[in-house]
């Protein structure tokens, strides 16, 4: 076993809670999670969405409730999902109340724009249904007098917002609570976990906030994120991407494979390519990466530009090519079964994996 599953083996023991049929915390997974991008009271377009998000293996997902239009949809998108279903509420009280009734799995709000007493009227409803609460502490919308203390959204004012805001719900008796404690600064979003994750055991919820565009929200999600986990802190993780949440999932995912946390889906490794390469290994890489998207399966896939390296390369690969110029080695766990036709490179390969995996 390698250094970084010993160390997530060795995680942070928090309280489960549950969403749906989805147990966050306690000894479950590391579960992933998304939000949609519609407006929620296109039930249509919204569920379209979801179940997109379900096909790339989102498990659990949050949506926008800004009126009560968008609460009262929640209904009718909860059953024709099937993954748990969270609210998103901001600043308005009532309107967390509705979604509850309406029969989601969890809300989710931010302390900094909902008053101490409007909180309680939230937990009042949310008891009877076991609704999860996560309380999301936010850098843009920390309560006034810890800003003026800390002067800006520090790691210690985003921590004391969030302890401050978990004593509040634990005396008003809320019956399931997670956190978040949200920023787009990395290190400011590493600090601050590392810091509540010490003083409570609820589940902590992972995420960069407003990460940005696909390159730079992978970047900086895999380095807060990934050095968390490696700590042994985090329990559900959301990476954040600007548009389309879709790609969200293979981020995250790619997180957790990276950190041997989980094992799902495709672990395609290739080569930077180099003067001996003689094949279009990008064009090759590419066809294969849109092939296997959704792929639930984990295998280890090489594809390598050099016939001499390539296989010793990856060794450890369940399956690969190694390319020479018009033909390449099929492998299997470095060792080489036959020679194939560059043109069969992707039809070869995709019938292999169908095998292994089937």
């Amino acid at each position: 076993m390698n250094n970084s599953s010993e160390r997530f083996n060795k995680r942070r023991k928090t309280r489960p809670v549950f969403l749906g049929g989805v147990q966050i915390g306690g000894d479950a997974p590391v579960v992933v999670q998304s939000m949609t991008c519609t407006d929620t009271r296109d039930v249509k377009a919204t569920v379209t969405q979801i179940r997109q998000l379900e096909e790339a293996g989102c498990e659990v997902v949050r949506v926008a409730v800004p009126d009560r239009a968008a609460a009262a949809a929640l209904t009718e998108i909860k059953k024709q999902i099937t993954i748990p279903l969270i609210a998103d509420i901001h600043f308005n009280p009532h309107l967390a109340i509705l979604a509850i009734r309406m029969g989601v799995d969890g809300i989710r709000i931010n302390p900094g724009n909902i008053g101490p007493e409007k909180i309680k009227e939230i937990v009042r409803f949310a008891k009877p249904r076991n609704c999860v609460i996560r309380l999301g502490i936010n850098a843009g919308s920390l309560e006034k007098d810890i800003l003026v203390k800390y002067g800006g959204p520090t790691a210690d004012a985003l921590a004391e917002s969030a302890m401050r805001s978990l004593a509040l719900l634990e005396d008003m008796g809320a019956p399931a609570i997670k956190l978040s404690m949200k920023s787009s600064d990395v290190s400011t979003m590493v600090e601050v976990y590392r810091t509540v994750s010490s003083q409570t055991d609820y589940p902590l919820h992972l995420g960069v906030t407003e990460a940005g565009s696909l390159l730079p929200a992978a970047i900086k999600s895999s380095i807060g994120i990934g050095i968390l986990l490696y700590e042994g802190i985090g329990d559900t993780i959301r990476v954040s991407i600007t548009g389309n949440p879709v790609p969200e999932i293979d981020v995250a995912y790619g997180i957790l494979r990276a950190m041997n946390i989980r094992k799902v889906g495709p672990d395609i490794i290739s080569c930077p390519t180099c003067g001996r390469c003689e094949i279009d290994l990008l064009k090759l890489t590419e066809e294969v990466e849109e092939r296997l998207a959704g792929m639930k399966a984990y295998l280890k896939i090489a594809l390598m530009g050099c016939v001499v390296n390539g296989p010793g390369e990856a060794a450890e690969a369940d399956i690969g090519i190694a390319g020479g110029r018009g033909w390449g080695m099929l492998f299997k766990k470095g060792q080489a079964i036959r020679k194939i036709k560059e043109r069969d490179f992707v039809r070869v390969l995709l019938e292999e994996i169908e095998e292994l995996t089937n």
